[in-house]
């Protein structure tokens, strides 16, 4: 009788939620509704047009255009590059756009994709490629939830994240920002990255709008279609629906099973036809057959790309689905200026090659998630969270991320490396870089080698590990040194995006001849390889004692130092397979790799 009681009255508390949350979202609605009833064409195109602040002529291009959304593009920040500015430029900005006839708040996005990664100073966790590695959904919770604190702590409140895309060709520049070749993976971790970006309330202060991206196929793209004359990115996904289906669809069905606000169309074709152009992917898949309720957003110019002058690419792309197009406005880059967007959208819904009742879908959309969010209520910045910046707890949840990201390729036992009597050289490019153990988006677009940010070093990380850092050696290039053992950091250089695809994922000459410095010693030696992707190391695997794929970890080195010493057993395994040879690429389960998929030893 008991046990049936408490089921009623649980019964009567989850339909009792259930109601309210109802009432909620018909009175965010009624809201949107009466608002879009006052609404001129031009106020509504301005709530579909997002343009970088950048290019921007004045700050009252805000309220004269009616702008629905900003963004600062990688590398795009203020100047100095300081939590202050950012938290003053994003008030600013709001403070124009509620001077506007109707006073709707503006949304401001960012690629916050590892951290605040356009922040000096912000903390800045690994690349997804290393929480794969992990398969630990709590974890990237706690990064993405720490990550979007730090990302509101200076106004902004959208980000564009997480990646579900599932890369199939690791020699796609952005294979980093996957999680896995896994769609499995992919899911449960875009799942808890978008709890933790957004919780599971859209007006849940202290976080962040999350964007999945990018819509989709990205990751299955065919090696020489790229665009941009680019090897494979924006490329041409030549696969048959039910294999799109099967690989690159689950992520997003996950993500708006979180509640994910919106969602980035993908650069990509599929067979042929831009996926920001494919009515059937974007409306009859996603909006219809999914039910995806908020609101899609192009990537950076990514209607361009539809073949066509410019007012058949905006025709063909909001026909299709797209809700806001990320301009950019960037005519001093060769793309279309702005203003010439706004005009020639008002001038084909003027003379109906768009039908108006595309365009209040789009805008009920839009103002539907800024409802939701809560931006009306709470436009402007919280300053008292500007302490979270780069926090320490911050700092340790990424130095965790780092440890658990760890994958040990090979141990003859000469790992864990002795924290007293042993002494050490420590070679390579990457063992004093902090730009190059973070990789690309980090503080510029493509990312940049050096001083970047504030970080550990992997140097650092090792010295304050030891019990004398005296015995540890440092030798760039492996040329000179005395020691027991040498830990080599090699791999590649910070990239993005396109500029990122290549055909040979050999090592560099340069990284060889410091590994071969080294060998003229004969001592043990403990390479780490700070990549984005597996790298063909086959012919030389065999030479080294120990290797430690340690991805791009961000600003945290001593988490790498962590596992190096023994003070965290490794746990990290594969999430991409490793091919012995670039002709095993893209990845085919019947190869025998170097490494499989979910490889990973432990001490």
């Amino acid at each position: 009788m008991k046990i049936a009681f408490l089921s009623v009255l649980f019964a009567n508390l989850i339909m009792s939620c259930t109601s309210q949350i109802e009432k909620e979202k018909q009175e965010d609605m009624a809201f949107v509704d009466s608002l879009l009833n006052k609404m001129t064409l031009a106020e509504k195109v301005g709530q579909m047009t997002q343009i970088d602040h950048r290019f921007m002529n004045e700050i009252d291009d805000i309220s004269k255009f009616h702008l629905g959304s900003l963004l600062a593009g990688g590398g795009g920040g203020p100047k100095p590059n300081t939590a202050e500015s950012w938290i003053n430029m994003y008030d600013s900005y709001q403070e124009e756009a509620l001077k506007s006839r109707l006073g709707i708040p503006l949304l401001f996005g960012i690629d916050a994709v590892h951290g605040h990664n356009n922040l000096v100073g912000a903390t800045i966790f690994p690349h997804n490629i290393g929480l794969g590695a992990t398969r630990d959904s709590d974890l990237v919770e706690r990064v993405s939830k720490a990550t979007a604190l730090e990302v509101a702590a200076t106004g902004i409140d959208w980000n564009f994240a997480p990646c579900v895309a599932v890369p199939r060709d690791i020699r796609w520049g952005r294979t980093y920002e996957g999680f896995s070749e896994d769609p499995e993976v992919v899911k449960a971790l875009g799942r808890a990255a978008v709890i933790g970006y957004q919780s599971t309330q859209l007006d849940n202060p202290n976080h962040v709008l999350a964007c999945a991206k990018h819509f989709i196929g990205d990751g299955g793209t065919t090696m020489y279609t790229g665009d941009n004359n680019w090897l494979i990115d924006r490329g041409d996904t030549q696969i048959d629906e039910e294999t799109l289906r099967k690989i690159h669809l689950p992520g997003y069905l996950e993500a708006i099973d979180a509640g994910v606000a919106t969602i980035m169309a993908s650069f990509n074709s599929w067979n042929g036809v831009k996926v920001h152009g494919s009515k059937y992917l974007l409306t009859d898949l996603l909006k219809t057959e999914l039910g995806f309720e908020g609101f899609v957003i192009s990537d950076w110019a990514g209607i361009d790309e539809i073949p066509g002058d410019y007012k058949s690419d905006i025709i063909t792309s909001i026909n299709a689905g797209v809700d806001m197009v990320m301009v950019p406005g960037a005519a001093i880059w060769g793309l279309q200026p702005f203003e010439n967007f706004v005009s020639l959208l008002i001038e084909s819904v003027e003379e109906g090659s768009i039908p108006q009742s595309r365009i209040d879908d789009a805008v009920r959309r839009i103002l539907l998630v800024k409802k939701q969010y809560g931006l009306w209520e709470r436009p402007f910045t919280d300053r008292s969270l500007k302490g979270h910046i780069g926090s320490q707890k911050h700092r340790e949840i990424a130095r965790e991320a780092v440890a658990k990201s760890q994958v040990l390729l090979k141990n003859d036992g000469v790992l864990p490396l002795k924290k007293s009597g042993q002494k050490i050289i420590v070679a390579g490019r990457g063992a004093k870089d902090i730009g190059m153990q973070c990789g690309g988006w980090t503080i510029e677009w493509q990312g940049e080698l050096g001083e970047v940010t504030v970080g550990t070093t992997m140097l650092s990380a090792i010295k304050s590990t030891v019990d004398n850092p005296n015995l540890v050696h440092y030798s760039p290039d492996g040329t000179d040194g005395d020691g027991d053992v040498a830990v080599i950091f090699i791999g590649e250089e910070p990239y993005a995006e396109g500029e990122g695809d290549r055909e040979n994922l050999e090592l560099s000459k340069d990284d060889l001849t410091v590994i071969q410095n080294i060998q003229r010693r004969n001592i043990p030696i403990v390479v780490v390889l700070l990549t984005g992707r597996p790298l063909i190391i086959t012919e030389h695997v065999n030479d080294w004692n120990a290797v430690v794929a340690a991805w791009l970890p961000g600003t945290e080195g001593q988490g790498v130092s962590d596992v190096l010493f023994g003070d965290y057993n490794p746990t990290g395994r594969l999430s991409f397979s490793w091919p012995k040879f670039m002709n095993q690429v893209p990845v085919s389960p019947e190869d025998d790799h170097l490494f499989e998929f979910g490889y990973g030893l432990s001490y």
